[in-house]
């Protein structure tokens, strides 16, 4: 699972490299290209709903063969592409392939690991959105130079024929015990609200009458959501079983975890802008600096769970959201690169109680979730990271554009990034204080903190 969560989010790492080749090779505007981005991510949102039904409906590993099949595929269709439409057609199709992968395999890994393993099978699943940005951007940049974007597509096909291989040999056909016809209408509230949010958070920055119908749509999509809320809870087979909201678990992990979500989807978007506009570097510069970011992500893993089994997950949240929110205001402070070992440190610190906060959220959305209920989890927890982590990007760039208007410069520069990361700051210290409310001792079979 953790093989395949790698390929799908080193995908769309690599896309973001290669926009403006590509732009050249379709003889558009880079852009337009966006239009290829937001494909994928629409058509994602709107089939994520479908996740667990189809599980059920169909068995956990009939579903992720065909989605990965399907994802695989259509990388290759990407690959062939000689114009636009065709590329956007293509990664709708690769995006609603993608939308199952993520919570089927995570409701087939939980499902069948004892909650003393829950930390340990976290930690395997949690290191794709770890590595691939690293990877990503420079594989990217080296493909697209020395070879072509098209490459970007094919490298998919091996991958994916091994992840084909490896489920048919390693993961059950498990199904749902009971069967339940599709509520077409719970599916159809469910994907029009997440549609809309995301497309709507991904416009919000965009000045002008944009703006307007951003929010226009962000309004709708809240309505859809609450629509969809009222039916899921009064149908008699649902699409999505809201019962898992009801444990605690779950409500720890949408607040305070979705304000860390937040964050954690902003920082990626702001440090290349923050070296490139703030401190005027290049690209290829600014993306080794964002490497060491990425780095300290993945060099705190080794004590991540021993963390959680020595001070519990309420210590942690707590104690490494104010480490979160500090090191939002150490790189506020940065006024210059005239200590670049100072940046490095802060950086790395910065990367390291994002990784830290990040496991033990998700290890701790499954802490008191039984069997049953953790598909249903798995797709609810899967729907909440598809719209936080566009909201953060939104969130960050509306920060921007509304400083640079108080500001009244004409370009956004070093103030309206450091006025961002005081603004993440205390985005960081609201989720700290959040989760003063999980209690001390909860979770503790889980994070093992019982024992010490």
């Amino acid at each position: 699972m953790a093989a395949i969560g790698f390929m799908q989010i080193l995908d769309s790492a690599i896309i973001n490299t290669s926009l403006p080749t590509m732009a050249r090779a379709f003889g558009v505007a880079p852009i337009d290209l966006s239009l290829a981005v937001t494909a994928y991510v629409l058509a994602a949102a709107a089939a994520s709903p479908l996740a667990n039904w189809l599980s059920d409906r169909f068995g956990a590993r009939d579903v992720l063969v065909a989605a990965l099949a399907a994802f695989t595929l259509s990388s290759v269709w990407c690959a062939l592409c000689q114009t636009l439409p065709e590329l956007i057609v293509a990664r709708v199709v690769q995006g609603v392939g993608g939308a199952l992968l993520l919570p089927v395999g995570t409701a087939v890994v939980m499902r069948r690991a004892a909650r003393a393993d829950f930390v340990r099978a976290t930690a395997l699943m949690v290191w794709p959105a770890l590595m691939a940005p690293i990877v990503g951007p420079v594989l990217g940049g080296f493909i697209t130079e020395h070879l072509s974007w098209r490459w970007n597509f094919w490298l998919n096909l091996p991958l994916g024929i091994c992840g084909l291989l490896a489920i048919l040999k390693l993961v059950p056909n498990e199904r749902g015990d009971d069967v339940r016809r599709l509520d077409v209408v719970g599916f159809l509230l469910c994907a029009a609200s997440l549609t809309a949010l995301l497309a709507g958070f991904q416009r919000s920055a965009e000045a002008g009458g944009e703006r307007i119908v951003a929010l226009a749509m962000i309004g709708l999509g809240g309505l859809l959501g609450v629509a969809a809320v009222r039916h899921l809870r009064r149908h008699p087979e649902p699409l999505l079983s809201l019962a898992a909201l009801s444990r605690p678990s779950l409500g720890y992990a949408f607040h305070p975890g979705g304000l860390y979500r937040v964050l954690f989807s902003a920082a990626p978007f702001l440090l290349p802008l923050w070296f490139q506009l703030g401190f005027g570097l290049s690209p290829a510069a600014a993306g080794l600096w964002v490497l060491v970011y990425f780095v300290g992500n993945l060099g705190i893993k080794f004590i991540t769970t021993p963390l959680m089994r020595r001070f519990g997950f309420r210590s942690v949240l707590v104690g490494d959201g104010v480490l979160v929110a500090l090191s939002m205001v150490a790189c506020a402070l940065v006024g210059s690169l005239d200590r670049p070992f100072v940046v490095v440190v802060i950086l790395l610190f910065a990367g390291s109680v994002r990784s830290v906060q990040l496991t033990t959220l998700t290890t701790l959305a499954f802490a008191d979730v039984p069997g049953a209920e953790r598909g249903n989890a798995s797709n609810l927890i899967a729907m909440m990271q598809q719209a936080t982590q566009a909201a953060g990007v939104a969130v960050a760039a509306f920060s921007l554009s509304a400083l640079q208007i108080a500001m009244g410069r004409d370009d956004i520069g070093l103030p309206e990034l450091q006025g961002t990361f005081w603004i993440m700051a205390v985005l960081a210290l609201a989720g700290a204080i959040a989760a003063l409310r999980v209690p001390d001792a909860f979770g503790r079979e889980v994070s093992g903190a019982g024992g010490r």
